[in-house]
């Protein structure tokens, strides 16, 4: 339906000119009617006689509230009376909140009192609650839960970009912990959930339409089988609202990360001959990493750096400059941007800390206002710099890295960084990219991901971040390159750390860490619990081929195992197949009768290496099975590696014939299972020691990520 966007701008224009920071009741309504959210029958009383008037008028019962710019929580003030049933009982409610309102605030502003209809809440009847916040990371969000005191118990609410479609409204709905209470429990009807999905939609233009809606909250709205009724409208309001962030577009990105990324000119700046310093580990790691393009050292008391010809200045260097790599002092930066501009250089590598992360906002805002005057795009500050293998490029102070692959991966601190570097090379990870973001006070995920997309060297991204400067770019950008490439994040601080101070019930139910993740997932992000699974699913992911289907089969060797690795399915939100009796059949001739041909399929412990290699060649013949997870327990009659290299036989012998199917695998014994883990690790069966659990993950993102692009099936 069309929104009525001019009497909301009226409202808006006329509450801005005032200085107030919230629209009053009556006005609420009037924006709610506007963007076609039903609210009960209501009206403004300025006088006891007029309240008893208006509420005939309505139609007993009645609910009085009061209205008043400076009272927003009204219930706490005393300021609301429900269940008024007369003329009467309307004038001495109407006099019994005047005196509370005044008790509560004697200086309040109060404008009058609004009589509402009061609405049925029989057995049919349930609370929920919509609203809308501004994130700091996000902008505009909307939010859907239970309503009443439930919403402050449970906590349980779900949160999508605005504007919102159909779609990712009915998903809110339908996709709270207790959303089998909206379907009707103890013969209660369903609620009209397309009603709802209706408030979500328009609220989430609502704010979409008018930024300066900081917060808005529906609370309760009352849904039953033929509707659902805005019962409140709180909104709050904010003249800065409408700002938005400052945004590169898609080829200009591309354009300045071309560069950064496969430079065919660099310069260092503050290079040096002394080791131990920064400018000399930087340029022993281009010279030692193989990079082929121009090394520039710059140093202004140094005519030669390590064999090189050394530079004054960047602007002495004969020819084009892509990128300065800068290892001097914060206090020195600015300048040297200054002469990085007038060079034309595209990326400022800024490796020096002394910024924004140590309090010195104003000396990164300065070296970010130069940078932006001369179209310089800034990695850092406070970064351990950054690898490009493909270019044999390494340009940091750490140690040189070569082993190539597909995997690129970036993290905002430094520590996270090593333990990427040194996780990959320990575990054979190639990678096409690490890159460290630091401060990001310029280049950002955004960013990288838009590189990473276009990248044909990358085919997942793995992402550690603390925070995110554009949360509503980076979730269009991730939307968009999820579809063709895995994105992993590792999003730090998820822990909740107490809601933030809020004037709405939404606002203070959205903690931090519960729009990330609903947003990020929205936007298609595998999200890794920790540092380990950020690692793994980098890994593991890519090694994976993408399931045609939804049915896992578990083949094991230990009953305990298969329990285990069953609670695991289901933690990750997979299908265990439900066993057909003709393939229970075909199980039963490969294991001994006091085994199991259920899923899991137990094979028990005491079987020669041909049972194993039977029910795996079964499980990927049969059409029916899209994954294998196997359990193996290390025994004399199968050892570690024996099981190993049939699996790997068994796994080949399929893929030759145009079988490919997802295998995973998880090995319980001493010690020798490591190799064999590794041996299969190596020959594209992902397989851990020691762990029922991380197999089944690295299956799971991968299931997450293929739903997500479309790919589950082909």
């Amino acid at each position: 339906m069309a929104h009525d966007r001019e009497t909301v701008q009226e409202i808006l224009d006329k509450a801005l000119a005032d200085g107030r920071t919230s629209l009053s009741a009556p006005e609420a309504k009037l924006v709610a009617d506007a963007y076609g959210i039903p609210t009960p029958g209501e009206a403004l009383a300025t006088s006891g006689g007029e309240a008893a008037k208006l509420s005939r008028e309505i139609g007993f019962p009645v609910v009085l509230k009061i209205v008043s710019p400076d009272i927003l929580h009204k219930t706490d003030a005393g300021g609301v009376v429900v269940g008024v049933d007369s003329e009467d009982a309307a004038r001495e409610a109407y006099d019994q909140i005047l005196a509370s309102a005044k008790a509560y605030q004697a200086d309040a502003d109060i404008i009058g009192v609004q009589v509402q209809k009061m609405l049925d809440t029989g057995a049919d009847v349930q609370e929920v609650i919509v609203g809308a916040v501004t994130d700091p990371a996000f902008g505009k969000v909307v939010a859907f839960g239970l309503g009443g005191v439930l919403v402050e118990v449970l906590k349980d609410i779900t949160f999508r970009l605005a504007p919102t479609t159909h779609d990712e409204a009915m998903s809110m709905v339908e996709g709270i912990g207790a959303a089998e209470i909206l379907n009707g429990v103890r013969g209660a009807k369903a609620v009209d959930k397309e009603a709802l999905t209706g408030i979500i939609t328009g609220l989430s233009d609502l704010v979409n339409d008018f930024p300066q809606f900081s917060e808005v909250d529906l609370n309760p709205v009352l849904a039953g089988p033929d509707g659902a009724t805005a019962v409140d409208v709180r909104i709050i309001v904010d003249p800065e609202g409408g700002q938005q962030p400052v945004q590169f577009t898609q080829d200009e990105i591309l354009a300045s990360m071309n560069r950064i990324m496969k430079p065919k000119a660099i310069a260092v700046i503050g290079a040096s001959n002394e080791e131990g310093k920064i400018g000399n580990s930087v340029m022993r790691n281009l010279i030692n990493g193989g990079y082929r393009g121009s090394i520039f050292p710059i140093n202004p008391k140094s005519d030669t750096v390590l064999d090189l010809p050394a530079y004054k200045s960047i602007t002495d260097v004969p020819g084009d400059v892509d990128v300065a790599v800068f290892a001097v002092p914060a206090k020195f930066v600015a300048g040297a941007l200054e002469q990085c501009g007038e060079k034309g250089v595209a990326g400022a590598i800024l490796i020096p800390s002394g910024f924004a992360e140590t309090g010195n906002q104003e000396l990164q805002d300065e070296a970010v206002a130069v940078a932006r005057k001369h179209g310089v795009r800034i990695l850092g500050p406070n970064i351990y710099g950054y690898y490009y293998t493909p270019e044999s490029l390494c340009a940091t102070f750490c140690t040189p890295y070569d082993v190539k692959g597909s995997v690129a991966l970036s993290s905002q601190s430094g520590g996270i960084g090593m333990a990427i570097l040194g996780f990959s090379r320990s575990s054979k990870m190639g990678v096409s990219s690490i890159v460290g973001v630091g401060n990001k006070a310029d280049i950002d995920e955004d960013d990288l991901l838009t590189f990473f997309e276009s990248d044909d060297n990358t085919q997942l991204i793995a992402m550690h971040l603390e925070d995110l400067k554009d949360g509503r770019s980076f979730a269009e950008i991730a939307s968009r390159v999820s579809k063709k490439k895995p994105v992993v994040v590792l999003k730090a601080g998820r822990t909740d750390m107490g809601a933030r101070a809020a004037s709405s019930h939404t606002g203070a139910l959205a903690g931090n860490d519960k729009v990330y993740d609903d947003i990020l997932r929205q936007s298609g992000v595998i999200r890794a619990p920790g540092l380990s699974h950020l690692l793994e699913f980098a890994r593991g992911v890519p090694k994976l081929p993408t399931p045609k289907g939804e049915n896992v089969l578990i083949i094991t060797g230990a009953g305990g195992s298969g329990v285990l690795l069953s609670d695991a399915v289901v933690d990750n939100g997979m299908t265990l197949m439900d066993m057909p009796e003709d393939l229970a059949a075909k199980f039963d001739e490969y294991i001994p009768p006091f085994g199991a041909s259920g899923n899991p399929v137990d094979i028990t412990g005491g079987e020669p290496p041909s049972t194993y290699r039977n029910t795996i060649a079964l499980g990927l013949e049969d059409d029916r099975i899209h994954a294998l997870i196997l359990g193996y327990w290390h025994t004399i009659v199968t050892p570690p590696m024996v099981f190993a290299k049939l699996v790997a036989e068994v796994v080949e012998e399929y893929r030759a014939k145009g079988i490919e199917k997802p295998v995973v695998a998880s090995l319980s014994g001493d010690v020798e299972v490591e190799e064999a883990s590794t041996y299969l690790y190596e020959r594209g069966v992902v397989a851990y020691p020691y762990t029922t659990e991380m197999p089944v993950d690295v299956l799971g993102a991968k299931y997450r990520w293929a739903r997500n692009a479309g790919t589950l099936g082909g």
